[in-house]
């Protein structure tokens, strides 16, 4: 009897002590971890992953070095997808996760080989608002001009947000908006309204801000903002920017434009693929928390003309999970007709 005791007591303090070395911090040092981001380089996504790599590293034990690996494609879905089925669990690599993945996982579900939820979150450092720009010499002085007058716009696929904002206000309201895919990110996607090939697009403010602050400076400025849509109204942005939610007033629309604009709460973060180790999971978040609390870090976003808006892995996982659970499938149809039409 006394020999089962000592047996037991022995199992259990492997099992104590399991479950502290499972919780304790992964040492990183020698390592490399490397930064997948799901679009070309110049765009939002990418000066965030620069400042995520240039910072993160210092706030993990070992401080390994961290690189980035582009991945652009299929409006950030190529990235996504491979980043869920065929990324390395071992937690020496993340994503620059895209900010409408869970619109994109219900609207297009043969398109996205994920699911949102089963990624690791780990943490976010801004909230984005979707903002429509248009050149001023398209005639376009209110957003109903657009129900008269064509205006083409240019984005990288049909799963950007570049894509999803114009041709919802497409749906709802009947304006006359072409879109044009196939650009490499929202720096190409701009450089074509620069150039004249298109006269609008739609990506968060801070792409805009930090590309183009000229565009709106002067009593002549080159385009404007015309409309947005989030939760909350951009702080950078006049009040005269109309929101979205503030135009419609048919409830059935009105639950679509609440379903897309939760996407700019997941904003700019880092995001790990399922299965990865939780003691791999723990290390990363409290780093990356650290990393938004460090004021250096705050230092080289306010240089690159970029914000931060932190959050934290667990509010990005739980507001992701509650996303996808709570979707009504009446609504998550209606928002696709009114997108995407007849097609998918």
């Amino acid at each position: 009897m006394q020999h089962l005791k000592q047996a037991f007591v022995a199992v259990l303090a492997a099992s104590v002590f399991s479950t502290v070395a499972l919780a304790a911090p992964t040492d990183y040092k020698g390592k490399t971890i490397k930064i997948v981001i799901p679009y070309g380089p110049g765009g939002t996504y990418d000066k965030y992953g620069v400042v995520f790599s240039n910072h993160l590293g210092k706030h993990i034990p070992g401080k390994p070095n961290i690189i980035l690996q582009h991945m652009p494609g299929a409006g950030g879905v190529k990235a996504m997808n491979w980043a869920f089925n065929v990324m390395p669990k071992d937690g020496l690599n993340m994503i620059v996760p895209l900010d409408n993945a869970v619109v994109n996982q219900l609207m297009r579900p043969e398109k996205m080989r994920f699911d949102a939820r089963k990624f690791t979150w780990v943490g976010s450092s801004n909230q984005t608002n979707i903002v429509m720009v248009v050149r001023n010499d398209a005639g376009i002085t209110k957003l109903d001009d657009m129900k008269n007058k064509q205006v083409i716009g240019s984005t990288s696929g049909k799963s950007s947000t570049g894509y999803i904002f114009p041709s919802l206000l497409k749906g709802l309201f009947g304006y006359k908006i072409k879109m044009v895919t196939g650009y490499k990110g929202s720096s190409k996607s701009i450089l074509a309204v620069e150039r004249g090939e298109t006269q609008m697009a739609a990506f968060n403010w801070l792409a805009w801000a930090s590309k183009v602050p000229h565009w709106f400076e002067g009593d002549k400025p080159f385009a404007s903002p015309v409309a947005q849509i989030g939760v909350f109204r951009d702080p950078d942005l006049p009040k005269s920017v109309p929101m979205v939610s503030d135009l419609v007033s048919d409830e059935k629309d009105s639950k679509v434009v609440d379903f897309i604009k939760v996407l700019g709460l997941l904003g700019r973060g880092l995001a790990l693929p399922p299965g990865v180790d939780p003691a791999n999971v723990k290390t990363l978040r409290t780093a990356y928390d650290k990393m938004n609390a460090d004021p250096q870090f705050a230092a080289e976003l306010q240089k690159r003309r970029l914000r931060l808006i932190p959050s934290k892995g667990a509010e990005i996982q739980k507001i992701v999970n509650d996303a996808v659970e709570n979707a009504s499938p009446d609504v998550v149809k209606h928002a696709r007709k009114l997108i995407f039409g007849g097609e998918s």
